[in-house]
């Protein structure tokens, strides 16, 4: 089992930058996929990136691709999903998802979710 903290969201203007921070704890942080989705208000939650295991391969939303990266740090249990150029329509709430299944477009462990606003 694995316990999922979100950090790194506010507010920013469009044209801006951004970093999340997901850290992991319990075991074999290692062995899980990675991810984060993100739900925009009435709408569903939507896959975003995913880092598979040592962050070989990564897989992107068509929306992000270009301007988000996402990566990992096995040693610090942590993903990170770095935003650049945000638009107004990246703003929702991002979830840090962990699974074993590739591609990723579920999770079996959630994080709480932190909130992304982009201002026009």
């Amino acid at each position: 089992q694995v316990q999922l903290v979100e950090s790194g969201g506010g507010l920013v203007q469009a044209g801006g930058s951004m970093r999340l921070s997901c850290a992991a704890s319990g075991r074999n942080f290692r062995s899980y996929i990675m991810g984060w989705f993100r739900q925009a208000p009435g709408k569903e939650r939507e896959f975003v990136a995913a880092c598979f295991r040592s962050g070989s391969i990564t897989d992107y939303t068509e929306s992000v691709k270009g301007r988000f990266t996402i990566s990992r740090d096995d040693v610090k249990n942590t993903v990170y999903l770095q935003m650049n150029s945000l638009k107004p329509e990246d703003t929702a709430v991002y979830y840090c998802a962990a699974d074993n299944t590739w591609p990723l477009r579920r999770g079996d462990y959630w994080g709480q979710g932190t909130q992304v606003t982009v201002s026009s």
